[in-house]
């Protein structure tokens, strides 16, 4: 079994659509092993974000990364990550598919709702980031 960190960003979470994004994941056959909700500082942010730092949307993203409440989960199942980044749909919303979240929910590319580990890798860097081992 995979597993990858999402994150329920503050725009959805202000909007009232946590039980919304969650219900797509658990539709999809995905479970989550792990969640909480908090709101994060700016160093925190950066430790996430740290392959960002210095493109020109970085300060824009960390500002609203910390704006409120955010949810954090970890979700499990087969081919997790890539079926996840599915879910959610493009960053841009624009250009994102129909029935995604992303497509349904997301303001623009900053405020999109959600975040998904893209890797293997970043899945495992993320995951212990936000709940440790």
């Amino acid at each position: 079994m995979e597993k990858s960190l999402v994150l329920i960003k503050p725009d959805a979470v202000r909007k009232g659509l946590i039980g919304k994004v969650i219900s797509k994941y658990e539709d999809n056959g995905l479970k989550i092993i792990a969640l909480k909700m908090e709101r994060i500082s700016e160093d925190f942010a950066s430790r996430h974000y740290e392959e960002h730092i210095g493109k020109t949307f970085y300060e824009p993203l960390i500002r609203f990364i910390t704006s409120g409440p955010l949810c954090a989960l970890i979700l499990e199942g087969d081919n997790a990550i890539e079926r996840i980044r599915n879910i959610n749909g493009s960053t841009n919303p624009e250009v994102a598919k129909e029935g995604t979240i992303r497509r349904m929910y997301a303001e623009n590319k900053t405020e999109n709702c959600v975040h998904a580990s893209d890797s293997k890798e970043s899945a495992k860097r993320e995951i212990n980031l936000w709940f440790g081992n």
